[in-house]
């Protein structure tokens, strides 16, 4: 072996034998034990459950608020069967909530279910709308079918809708439970 070669192979060896050193030295100092959540809210921040949750765990008010006599029971039905726990609240042809003439769904929910609602929006493909109340105390997510409503999505759609939403976005004024 000649003098050029030896010397490039003991170049190559030092350099690896650095770069593992560096390497263990990180891995021993490294102190994070896992995600890195912050620790404190602000004051007045209204604490939420961001988890998202399975769709067994999930809640579901379904109210009709299109032309359409029976969507609410239809679409119930069809949240039950993809393993929501979902009910139709017939208060058509007033729902809680304004008729949502220019929309797909309108979903309202409080700071119990700001992951269910995270999930149930996916369901939507991301077109409804979201209406927070910090001071509602239970942990059911609201469903108002809107005009522009046609139907829900496949399981593939959804999952792509879940993926392409990423993780729950936390409401203004808000921090997210320990």
């Amino acid at each position: 072996m000649s003098f050029a070669r030896v010397r490039a192979l003991a170049l190559v060896g030092l350099l690896v034998a650095t770069a593992a050193v560096f390497v263990t030295i990180a891995l021993i100092k490294d102190r994070q034990t896992g995600p890195v959540k912050a620790n404190e809210c602000a004051q007045d921040a209204v604490i939420v459950n961001d988890t998202l949750p399975e769709e067994k765990q999930v809640n579901l008010n379904v109210f009709n608020a299109t032309s359409t006599p029976g969507l609410a029971g239809e679409i119930t039905n069809d949240f039950a069967s993809r393993g929501f726990k979902a009910t139709v609240q017939n208060a058509a042809p007033n729902p809680p909530v304004k008729k949502p003439e220019t929309k797909v769904a309108v979903i309202r929910f409080g700071p119990k279910a700001v992951g269910a609602a995270w999930l149930v929006r996916a369901y939507f493909l991301n077109k409804s709308e979201d209406e927070f109340d910090k001071n509602r105390q239970d942990d059911k997510v609201d469903v108002i079918l809107g005009a522009k409503f046609q139907q829900l999505p496949t399981v593939t759609e959804v999952k792509q809708s879940i993926g392409a939403l990423g993780n729950p976005e936390l409401p203004e004024g808000t921090c997210a439970a320990a």
